[in-house]
C-alpha cells in the first residue's frame, strides 16, 4: 500500500454558476473541500458564504418523522433521477406532514387505549361492590369514599369498633394494599375523613364509573377493543408507506441527502467582489488521477477558472492521505490506522507490517491445526460480523499452519507429520524440535530476526527522512545512518565473536564505527540545522544541550538493547505454545488417555482454550513489536485521512 498522489485545486467563478461547480465536484465523489484561508493569506476582501442550508433543516425534520414512525430508509441509486429544487422541497414537505399526521393519530389512539386500561385496572379493585355507582353518588346524606390503604392499616380499624360510622368494606387486596370503600355521613364527613387519612387512605377517582363496576368494565373493554382496531388500521397506513411508492420516496430521500451534503460544501467557500460582480472561491484536494476528468467537466461551465498544484509543493497545508490498497496489505490497514495515518511524504508501513506481522504471528503460534481453526474463525468474524480484525486472522492463521508444518505440530500432536517428513525429505524426525535440542536455535533465530527487522526499520527511516528532505535525521539520527552503523557494528561484532571466534573490535573499528557515530548522534540537532543551511545552528547554551543529550544518549543505548531483547518473546512464545499443549496432554493422560471419552473432551476443550488465550496474547505481543520496536523508528503517523465529499446518509449538518 502506498500514498496516492494528490493535487491542490483552487476554483474561482461567478456566484451564479456556483451550484453547477458544486454538483460537478460532489458527483465526482473525490473532492475534499478545504477552507479558503488555508490557501490564501490575503483574504481582507473576502467574505464568508453565509447562505443557510435549507436542505439540512428539511432533512432533519424528515429523519425525525421517519424515526418516530420506525422507518429506516437506505440511500438508493439516483444516477437517472432528477427533480427541481422546488419539487424536492414540496415532496419532502408533504411526506413530513403525512408522516406526522399518522404519527399523531397513533399517539392519540395509544393515549386513549392507555386511559381505558387504567380505568379497567382501577375499577377491577371494586368488583366486590354490588352497587349502582350512579345511585351511590346521588345519595344526599352519605359520601362514599373509594380507594386503598396499606395492609398494615387494617389493624388500626379495631380502635374504632365503638364508632358506628367508621366502617371499611374491603373489595380487593394485594401484597401492599387493601382496596375498598367507606361511607362518611354528611354531618361527620370531616371527622371520618380525618380518621381514614391517618390510616394513609388514598382516594381513587371513580366519578366516571357508570352503573355497577362489572358493567362499567365490560363497557370499557368493548371501547378498548374498538380503539385497538382503529390503531391497527392507522398503523397499517404507516406500514403502507413503506410499500406504496416507497422506491420513489427513497429517490427523493437520497436526493435530499445529496443536496444537504453539496450545500454544506459552500461553507468552505468565500465570496469576493470583482468588477462589481460577486464571485466565489473554493479550494480543496483531488487525487491526481481524477483531475483530468473534473477539469473536462469544469470547462463546460462559463466564467470558471481553476488551477492545480502538486501536493508535494503544498506540504505546509498538510495534504490529506489516500492510501492505495493492495491485496497483501489491505487487511492490515486497520492496525496501521490505529497508530496513525502517514504524512503525505512519509513511507507507508502497511505492506511492511503485512509481511512482518504475519510471519511473526505464525512463528509464535506455530501449529498446523490451530492455524486452520484461526483462519476459519477469522473468516467467520469478517464475513458475518464485519469485524476488521477477522480479516487479519485469515493470513495469520495460514502463516501459523505453515510454521506448524515446520515445527511438526497438529493440535498439539508433535509427531503427526513424521511420516511426511520421512517420505518427502528423507528425515527421521521433524526439522525443528521446539522443546528439545533446538531450543537454543529458536532463541538465537528470534534475536537474529529482531536485529534484522530493527536494521530494516532504520533503513526505512533513512529513506523516509531523505524523502522529506530531513537530512539531519537521515544522516545523524539514532535511527539514521549513524545509528545504523553503530547498531550493525555492535551486533555483527558480537555474532562473529560468539559463533566464529573472530574479534573485529579494535581501535580503528571502535573509533570509526562506534565512537564517531555516537558523537554524530550526540550532535544530531545542531548538525541537522547546519545541513539545512540555518545560520543559528548552534544551541543557545552548550552546557544545557550536553546535559540533556547525555541523558538522551543513555536512552538511545538502552533502546538498542531493549528493542533487540524484545524479540526474545518470539522464541519464548514458540516454546510457550508447545508447553501449553504438553500441559493439555498431561491432563488427557490423567482422565484416561486420548482414546477415552474424557480424553477426547479434554483434548477439544484444551485446544480451544489454547487457541483463544494464546491467539489473543500473540496478537497483542506481535502488535507491540510492530508499534514499539519498529514503527517508532521510522513512522510518525501524524497525517490526516482523505475525507472526500461522498453521498451518504446525513444525520447532522456536517458533510
Amino acid at each position: 500500500m502506498s500514498v496516492a498522489p494528490m493535487k491542490a485545486v483552487s476554483i474561482i467563478g461567478l456566484q451564479k454558476y456556483f451550484d453547477k461547480v458544486i454538483n460537478i465536484l460532489g458527483d465526482s465523489q473525490v473532492f475534499e473541500p478545504e477552507n479558503v484561508t488555508t490557501f490564501y493569506s490575503d483574504t481582507e476582501k473576502f467574505v464568508s458564504f453565509s447562505e443557510p442550508n435549507r436542505y439540512a433543516e428539511l432533512l432533519t425534520e424528515l429523519d425525525n418523522a421517519l424515526a418516530v414512525a420506525n422507518v429506516e430508509p437506505e440511500l438508493t441509486d439516483i444516477s437517472d433521477f432528477s427533480c427541481s429544487n422546488s419539487e424536492l422541497i414540496d415532496y419532502c414537505t408533504r411526506a413530513i406532514e403525512n408522516l406526522n399526521s399518522r404519527i399523531t393519530k397513533v399517539s392519540d389512539k395509544e393515549a386513549e387505549i392507555e386511559k381505558c386500561s387504567r380505568s379497567i385496572e382501577q375499577t377491577s379493585h371494586f368488583l366486590g361492590v354490588k352497587l349502582d355507582m350512579d345511585r351511590v353518588r346521588a345519595c344526599e346524606y352519605i359520601r362514599p369514599r373509594f380507594g386503598r390503604m396499606p395492609v398494615e392499616s387494617m389493624r388500626y380499624l379495631e380502635k374504632y369498633d365503638d364508632n358506628p360510622y367508621v366502617m371499611f368494606v374491603q373489595t380487593a387486596v394485594d401484597k401492599e394494599y387493601v382496596w375498598g370503600v367507606y361511607m362518611a355521613p354528611v354531618d361527620n364527613e370531616e371527622d371520618i375523613d380525618r380518621i381514614f387519612s391517618g390510616m394513609l387512605f388514598e382516594k381513587c377517582d371513580v366519578s366516571d364509573i357508570e352503573g355497577t363496576p362489572e358493567a362499567y368494565i365490560a363497557k370499557k373493554q368493548n371501547e378498548k377493543e374498538l380503539l385497538e382496531q382503529e390503531l391497527d388500521s392507522i398503523r397499517n397506513e404507516v406500514t403502507d408507506f413503506k410499500t406504496k411508492n416507497y422506491d420513489v420516496f427513497l429517490q427523493y430521500y437520497t436526493k435530499l441527502n445529496q443536496k444537504t451534503i453539496y450545500q454544506n460544501m459552500k461553507s468552505y467557500a468565500m465570496l469576493y467582489n470583482k468588477s462589481e460582480t460577486k464571485s466565489f472561491v473554493l479550494c480543496g484536494w483531488i487525487p491526481a488521477e481524477n483531475v483530468p476528468e473534473i477539469e473536462k467537466k469544469l470547462r463546460k461551465v462559463k466564467s470558471v477558472e481553476w488551477q492545480t498544484d502538486d501536493a508535494l509543493n503544498q506540504l505546509e497545508k498538510s495534504p490529506p492521505i489516500k492510501l492505495k490498497d493492495s491485496w497483501i496489505s489491505r487487511p492490515y490497514k486497520f492496525y496501521v490506522e490505529m497508530y496513525g495515518v502517514p504524512k503525505y511524504n512519509e513511507v507507508d508501513p502497511t505492506t511492511f507490517m503485512a509481511i512482518t506481522y504475519t510471519v511473526l504471528f505464525g512463528a509464535m503460534f506455530g501449529d498446523f491445526g490451530h492455524g486452520i481453526v484461526l483462519a476459519i474463525a477469522g473468516y467467520i468474524m469478517y464475513r458475518f460480523k464485519n469485524m476488521k480484525v477477522g480479516k487479519i486472522l485469515i493470513p495469520c492463521g495460514i502463516s501459523s499452519s505453515l510454521f506448524g508444518l515446520l515445527f511438526g505440530s497438529v493440535f498439539g500432536f508433535e509427531e503427526a507429520f513424521n511420516g511426511i517428513y520421512k517420505s518427502l525429505f528423507g528425515l527421521d524426525e521433524k526439522p525443528v524440535e521446539v522443546m528439545g535440542k533446538d531450543i537454543i536455535t529458536v532463541i538465537l533465530a528470534s534475536v537474529f530476526v529482531g536485529v534484522s527487522l530493527v536494521l530494516v526499520a532504520m533503513g526505512m527511516n533513512i529513506y523516509s527522512s531523505l524523502k522529506q528532505k530531513n537530512y539531519g535525521s537521515a544522516l545523524f539520527g539514532s535511527n539514521g545512518v549513524a545509528g545504523m552503523v553503530v547498531y550493525a557494528t555492535v551486533c555483527a561484532g558480537i555474532v562473529l565473536m560468539l559463533m566464529f571466534d573472530i574479534n573485529i573490535f579494535n581501535i580503528f573499528t571502535i573509533l570509526a564505527l562506534i565512537v564517531l557515530p555516537f558523537v554524530l548522534i550526540f550532535l544530531a540537532e545542531p548538525l541537522g540545522e547546519l545541513v539545512k543551511g540555518e545560520k543559528n545552528w548552534k544551541p543557545e547554551k552548550w552546557g544545557d544541550y550536553c546535559t540533556q543529550n547525555g541523558f538522551e544518549m543513555f536512552e538511545v543505548i538502552l533502546s538498542y538493547l531493549s528493542n533487540t531483547m524484545s524479540f526474545l518473546r518470539v522464541g519464548a512464545f514458540v516454546m510457550v505454545h508447545a508447553g501449553m499443549m504438553q500441559v493439555v496432554f498431561t491432563l488427557i493422560e490423567l482422565v484416561g488417555g486420548v482414546g477415552s471419552v474424557g480424553g477426547i473432551i479434554t483434548l477439544v476443550l484444551g485446544n480451544l482454550f489454547v487457541i483463544a488465550l494464546e491467539g489473543l496474547l500473540v496478537s497483542i505481543q506481535t502488535l507491540r513489536l510492530e508499534f514499539y520496536e519498529m514503527f517508532s523508528r521510522f513512522y510518525s503517523g501524524t497525517g490526516r485521512p482523505y475525507n472526500p465529499v461522498v453521498l451518504r446518509k446525513v444525520n447532522s449538518l456536517q458533510s
